[in-house]
């Protein structure tokens, strides 16, 4: 019995060495490409440091000032994040939803539906950003255009050069762009409920919409939570259409916490600053996605 013992815990001692083995390349490259630039920017966070010079150990000094100088407007990028997030979760998120449920009913055509509502996923967010640049020109924008076709030209404006509308004029673009992401996402799980369930509620005496409802929305609830954590991380993570669009003015009314960082790391040398706007929205991406994880959860309990 012993013997036996002993041999069955060299041969989990193998196994276990094999699995070390065969999982270190992907460790390796999880560490050196998430968790090392993680534990240098934390650690850069701490220092006043222009990016060439030997830095100064400055402690938490740099979190302090990113909270109480006005000057850096931390809190106003944080605001137009979190705004962003809100119209990402409360209107792209269900206009998503919405469509998913169609498409899952197998309509006429429906792939075409899928890939002309995916498609300005696929379209380079450069281009994206050149293109609603020429629907909200003043001049000879379509927008404007429009307004003036239809009789309200008091409604003509300068929209992203404008304090009051700039900030919406970049929500609408970016909600618009990944409505057709999430919806594939949605699609995805919809396509997955069983055609046996719907029969069933059908034959019961269930509309389509109840269907929808008591059946498949809380079939595919976790395909939804995912997409919340993506469309809130998402929004604090914004850059590439603010810069193209506004490169966060009129005034900084457009800022965000990403072309905050480009600012202080590009524009004013201050890259221990910079490090300290990285950790925070790494700090603050995963407290969403943990908030939002256990809310879910509750939910369901």
């Amino acid at each position: 019995m012993a013997g036996n013992n002993t041999n069955k815990k060299t041969t989990d001692i193998k196994k276990g060495i094999t699995i070390f083995l065969f999982l270190l390349p992907g460790l390796a490259l999880f560490i050196s490409i998430l968790i090392a630039p993680i534990a240098v920017s934390l650690y850069r966070s701490t220092f006043d440091w222009n990016g060439f010079s030997e830095g100064t150990f400055i402690g938490l000094e740099n979190y302090k000032e990113l909270f109480t100088n006005g000057s850096i407007k931390f809190m106003t990028a944080l605001k137009n994040s979190m705004l962003l997030a809100f119209f990402s979760v409360f209107v792209q998120l269900p206009f998503s939803l919405l469509l998913a449920l169609l498409l899952g009913r197998r309509p006429k055509f429906d792939r075409a539906f899928l890939s002309v509502y995916f498609m300005p996923v696929l379209i380079s967010t450069v281009v994206i950003g050149q293109l609603w640049l020429k629907i909200y020109n003043p001049d000879y924008g379509l927008l404007n255009r429009f307004l003036i076709a239809v009789g309200l030209e008091k409604w003509t404006h300068v929209w992203v050069g404008d304090v009051k509308t700039a900030l919406g004029s970049v929500i609408v673009p970016t909600v618009w762009q990944y409505i057709g992401y999430h919806m594939l996402l949605m699609y995805a799980g919809v396509k997955g409920v069983s055609l046996d369930l719907r029969e069933a509620a059908m034959l019961d005496g269930a509309t389509k919409w109840q269907v929808d409802r008591y059946i498949v929305i809380p079939i595919i609830k976790p395909i939804i939570r995912v997409s919340v954590i993506f469309a809130v991380t998402g929004s604090l993570k914004a850059y590439d259409l603010v810069r193209i669009l506004t490169e966060g003015g009129p005034f900084q009314s457009t800022e965000v916490p990403s072309t905050l960082l480009e600012n202080m790391l590009f524009l004013r040398n201050r890259y221990g600053m910079g490090s300290t706007i990285s950790v925070m929205l790494i700090a603050l991406c995963f407290a969403f996605a943990l908030l939002i994880t256990a809310a879910f959860r509750e939910k369901d309990e």
